[in-house]
C-alpha cells in the first residue's frame, strides 16, 4: 500500500491542476478528545481488493431533517461551516462483493480524527469508515485517510447549486457535469444515487485496483441518465 500511495501521489501531482478544489465551503474542525467506539454490525469478510468506490454525500440533503440533531451538529448546525459534497467513505471492492470489518491492530487517534473532520464532518463516521472499510485496505488509519485525502483533493466539484436551478434536471446531467469538471473521468465512471423522492443523495466514483477511474457496475451507477432529479440547496 505504501508503494501504491507514493505512485498515486506522483500521478496526481502531474495530472491535477494546482487550483483544483473539492470543498467550496468554509470549515472549522472542532476539538476532538476521544474516538467513538464502533462495533461490527455485520459479518467479517476478508477478500482480495479488486477496485474502490469513493462515495460523496450531498450534505444539504443529508442535513435537511437533521439540522437540530446533536449527533450531526458538526456537519448540520452551521457552527463549523457549511458543506456541499463531503466524503462518505472510500470502500474497497472485491468482484461482486466487498471486504469489510477486517482484523487490524491499527488504532485511530483523536488527532487523526480531527485532521479529517473537514473532509468527513462526523467523528463517528470517520471511526466507522476506518473500522469497516479502511481496515481491509491498510494496517494504519493514517494511510487509509491519506489515500482518501489525495483522491478527494484531486477532484473539482461542479457548481451543483447553480445546476440545481436548471429546468428538467436529470441524473445524467449531474454525472455529466462531474465528468466535464474532471478531465480523465467519463460519465460511465460516475454513479448517482437519488433518494426515494428523487433528490440527490450521493455521487459514487468508481476506481480500478490502481485508483484509476473505472466503469461503474449497475449497482454503483445508480439512477439512469433519464431519471428526473432534484438537488436541495439547503435554503
Amino acid at each position: 500500500m505504501q508503494r501504491l500511495l507514493s505512485w498515486l501521489a506522483a500521478i496526481l501531482a502531474i495530472t491535477v491542476p494546482a487550483a483544483a478544489s473539492a470543498q467550496a465551503y468554509q470549515c472549522r474542525a472542532p476539538q476532538v478528545r476521544s474516538v467513538p467506539q464502533v462495533s461490527p454490525d455485520s459479518a467479517r469478510r476478508e477478500l482480495p481488493v479488486t477496485g474502490y468506490t469513493m462515495a460523496l454525500s450531498w450534505s444539504p440533503e443529508f442535513c435537511k431533517p437533521r439540522a437540530d440533531s446533536r449527533a450531526h451538529r458538526v456537519q448540520c448546525s452551521g457552527d463549523n461551516g457549511r458543506f456541499g459534497l463531503v466524503v462518505h467513505g472510500l470502500w474497497p471492492e472485491s468482484g461482486g462483493s466487498w471486504p469489510q470489518w477486517c482484523s487490524t491492530r491499527g488504532v485511530l487517534t483523536p488527532a487523526e480524527l480531527r485532521a479529517n473532520m473537514c473532509m468527513m464532518p462526523s467523528a463517528r463516521l470517520i471511526a466507522r469508515q476506518w473500522a469497516k472499510h479502511g481496515s481491509c485496505m491498510t494496517r494504519r488509519p493514517a494511510t487509509y485517510f491519506k489515500v482518501t485525502r489525495i483522491l478527494w483533493q484531486s477532484l473539482r466539484i461542479p457548481d451543483y447549486d447553480r445546476i440545481s436551478r436548471e429546468d428538467e434536471l436529470t441524473a445524467g446531467r449531474i454525472r455529466q457535469a462531474f465528468a466535464d469538471a474532471n478531465p480523465g473521468w467519463s460519465p460511465s465512471q460516475v454513479g448517482v444515487k437519488l433518494n426515494a423522492r428523487g433528490w440527490l443523495q450521493e455521487i459514487r466514483l468508481c476506481y480500478g485496483a490502481r485508483f484509476r477511474p473505472a466503469r461503474c457496475d449497475r449497482a454503483r451507477y445508480g439512477a439512469g441518465d433519464e431519471a428526473k432529479a432534484k438537488i436541495w440547496r439547503g435554503l
